[in-house]
């Protein structure tokens, strides 16, 4: 980015930049401290998780609040005011990150001390190691002012696709060979879309960073198409 005549300006814009920074490191942490109580049963760690994202909330309010009195202040036009606006936006998917990761730890105590087979286990957590890297990219390519990286990350968010419907797949088979299992599958199941989820955010995150960046929007990518809305439509074919 161009450097401004009022160098205030562009201490203000790089403290947008570090509480991004800030909300995205808080925001993974969490994905990967949900995925370690999931995994291990672990209700207090899974709380924790639950409480830091008040911290991602409040560090949300703060951005905005800065991006608000900026644009009030110095009326910025052209390629500052899309990186003001884009940045408010950035906020908020990584803030919905957040959300899903204490979504799933509150599902820690639903799935309680029910089993999950190794080969479960090491699907969730390689498909949380997956959007781990992608939510600990995405702000770094964008501060970094790596738009063709951006590109990159955007095109593996079909990975995490993949890997949900191999989780589906699996818990489906178990629910139907054990009725039992039915309710903590459904957790886990639930546990595994929220991760999805937060692939589909980081590629917002991805788009709208590239289109700061560029000034140009990404093509748009192939239609999302899980497990599920795949039999919804084959059911009424």
């Amino acid at each position: 980015m161009a450097q401004h005549i009022v160098s205030s300006f562009d201490e203000e814009l790089r403290q947008l930049d570090q509480l991004l920074r800030e909300m995205d490191e808080l925001s993974g942490s969490m994905i990967r401290r949900a995925t370690q109580a999931l995994l291990e049963a672990d209700v207090e760690l899974a709380q924790k998780v639950v409480t830091d994202d008040r911290e991602v909330d409040a560090k949300q309010r703060d951005l905005d609040d800065r991006a608000v009195t900026l644009i009030a202040r110095r009326q910025p036009m052209a390629q500052d005011l899309r990186l003001v606006v884009g940045t408010i936006r950035m906020a908020a998917d990584i803030e919905r990150i957040g959300d899903l990761a204490k979504n799933i730890a509150k599902r820690v105590g639903a799935v309680g001390q029910t089993p999950i087979s190794p080969e479960l286990s090491a699907s969730i957590q390689s498909m949380s190691d997956l959007v781990l890297k992608q939510v600990d990219a995405v702000i770094e390519h964008y501060v970094a002012r790596r738009p063709e990286d951006l590109v990159e990350l955007r095109d593996n968010d079909e990975k995490i696709d993949i890997f949900y419907t191999s989780i589906f797949r699996e818990l489906l088979t178990y629910m139907m060979e054990d009725p039992r299992k039915i309710t903590a599958c459904t957790h886990l199941l639930f546990c595994a879309k929220n991760l999805e989820r937060v692939g589909d955010h980081v590629t917002n995150i991805a788009e709208n960073a590239y289109y700061i960046l560029t000034g140009q929007q990404l093509p748009v990518g192939r239609p999302k198409q899980d497990e599920l809305s795949r039999m919804e439509s084959t059911k009424g074919s």
